[in-house]
């Protein structure tokens, strides 16, 4: 099994991404949701476009960089009893680079309409692969993987 909890964030008259005056700038770590946030599950080892991802839990990100975005699998699931909320009082978000299992290159487009809600899925592409498809306001951003 493989799955992905999120809370999705809509767009609401916002502008989310790509200008100097939207939410989640270039270049800055998103939580990758709203709230709390957003977990990977995987009861297998995988290979997320070269990251090796062993079964497991894991919070994701995506760092924003100038519009290639790479998707951040961290290990760090909870602080002390509680899921990690995702963002710090400050606005940052609580990605810690050493806690990283690594960062996947995610293919860009554009979706054939604007995305007012969140939507993350996962879809099988073939024998043991698939694919994991964020599309948010003006974006979509896949990464594949495999089963191992």
């Amino acid at each position: 099994q493989i799955w992905i909890f999120y809370h999705a964030p809509s767009v609401r008259g916002r502008k989310i991404f790509g200008s100097a005056d939207s939410l989640q700038k270039e270049g800055s770590v998103w939580r990758l949701g709203a709230d709390y946030a957003t977990v990977l599950h995987t009861d297998a080892d995988l290979d997320l476009n070269g990251v090796a991802v062993p079964k497991g839990d894991y919070t994701l990100y995506a760092d924003l960089d100038k519009g290639q975005w790479k998707l951040i699998v961290n290990k760090t699931l909870m602080s002390g009893a509680r899921h990690i909320w995702g963002i710090n009082r400050d606005g940052s978000t609580t990605d810690d680079p050493a806690t990283e299992v690594g960062r996947a290159a995610m293919t860009m487009g554009k979706p054939g309409s604007p995305v007012e809600t969140l939507k993350i899925t996962l879809s099988g592409t073939g024998a043991a692969k698939g694919k994991m498809l964020v599309e948010f306001e003006n974006v979509t951003a896949t990464v594949p993987f495999t089963i191992k």
